[in-house]
């Protein structure tokens, strides 16, 4: 069955092409719609064992974009489909699905609306997420759609680990809890690293590192997402490329006042400018933050030495609430790549039974390996997340 997976951001379109059945899966095709809604946007095709193909055009919207996504794939030269029809089916990657969505789900009208009543959560992610749903109806209106949620895998976390210590009213009229992100990587991540480290992912304690431009920590317990850093949205938690993570909330209500800030400026100050990026004033990328580091500029070394600092407390906290940890696992695109992060991570954590072998650390970059030394009571592993085809895998399950 061939399905289409989409990621659609605010001004983009990550997609996939996966053609899967029931003994495997193989990758079609990958690419990026950039720049959508501003005067010079792109589109990007990779199809597998052919050459990339790049597109430069205005596209105004989303289902202009999702036109030229199958357009590509159609085509004579760099398509790799004969036909329309042969896509079966559409996955797509919903950031918020509150408390109405534990698993997967058909697109349907109940859903688009409880997705569009989730907007207020979500502004940045939810509104971009229907879109896509809403151009796929336009452009191919016969194929079913899926809609794979961040938050379903942490619907299992108990009231204990959800609930704030506000007034109980504003959950009962606003929904105001823990909801966590990132659900189909820590998910497939713990999957993964389970079978890799030999532990029955139904009898045991993982803790996933799931570390980008946005990061989150997760407690897995027996196949389960027990508890999770981010919370009722995903600016909660670590230090992230842009956001600030845990911080006193009298800090920022503190600067508001002082600065005359209204609560949307805030936000957009918390969301956007903090972060990696707000301690240096250099980038929000940890690429740039290494270079800082290297030549010895001083945020720069806070920053990142902050950054790898709320990591390892998110592990600890969640090794102690679990009662121990069997194996902990890096994933995304700096958990992936980073020799220093996990290096940071792991040194003196013997005090729990970990570790690691520091030669296979430094040559691992994006692959699936463990690190642990095979005397380590806990493990540790690298697992490169493969979120679309989770979303491909629960698309397939669900229309077959």
């Amino acid at each position: 069955m061939v399905i289409l997976v989409l990621n659609c951001g605010s001004s983009s379109i990550k997609y996939q092409v996966i053609d899967i059945d029931d003994n495997g899966n193989s990758l079609l095709a990958k690419g990026l719609v950039d720049r959508i809604g501003l005067p010079e946007g792109s589109l990007t095709h990779k199809p597998s064992g052919k050459t990339p193909y790049t597109l430069e055009q205005a596209i105004p919207d989303h289902t202009t974009g999702i036109r030229l996504v199958l357009d590509a794939l159609t085509d004579a030269e760099h398509g790799v489909i004969a036909s329309l029809d042969e896509v079966k089916a559409v996955g797509h990657r919903v950031a918020h699905g509150g408390e109405f969505f534990p698993e997967s789900c058909v697109v349907n009208d109940d859903v688009k609306e409880k997705i569009r009543s989730l907007f207020a959560i979500a502004p940045l992610h939810n509104p971009a997420n229907l879109e896509g749903v809403l151009s796929i109806e336009k452009v191919l209106p016969s194929v079913p759609q899926v809609t794979v949620f961040d938050t379903s895998f942490h619907q299992s976390i108990p009231a204990i680990n959800y609930m704030y210590a506000l007034p109980y009213e504003y959950y009962e009229k606003y929904r105001v809890r823990k909801y966590g992100f990132h659900g189909t990587s820590h998910k497939f991540v713990a999957r993964e690293g389970a079978k890799l480290a030999g532990l029955d992912i139904n009898n045991s304690k993982i803790i996933t590192c799931h570390i980008g431009n946005g990061g989150s920590v997760t407690a897995v317990l027996n196949g389960k997402s027990y508890d999770t850093s981010m919370g009722f949205s995903p600016l909660d938690g670590l230090i992230m490329g842009t956001r600030c993570g845990c911080v006193d909330a009298s800090a920022v209500t503190y600067i508001g006042a002082k600065e005359g800030m209204s609560y949307a400026e805030l936000d957009a100050m918390m969301n956007k400018k903090s972060g990696v990026l707000g301690m240096t004033g250099l980038s929000s990328d940890m690429r740039d933050i290494d270079d800082a580091y290297d030549s010895g500029n001083e945020k720069a070394i806070l920053a990142r030495d902050a950054y790898y600092l709320r990591i390892k407390k998110f592990v600890g906290e969640y090794a102690a609430s679990m009662g121990g940890v069997d194996l902990i696992v890096f994933t995304g695109g700096v958990g992936e790549n980073s020799a220093d992060l996990r290096r940071y991570v792991c040194q003196n954590m013997e005090f729990i039974g970990l570790q690691y072998d520091e030669e296979i650390n430094l040559r691992t970059r994006g692959v699936n390996v463990m690190l642990s030394t095979p005397e380590s009571k806990v493990k540790v592993a690298v697992i490169a997340t493969n979120e679309e085809l989770v979303i491909a895998t629960d698309t397939y399950n669900l229309v077959k």
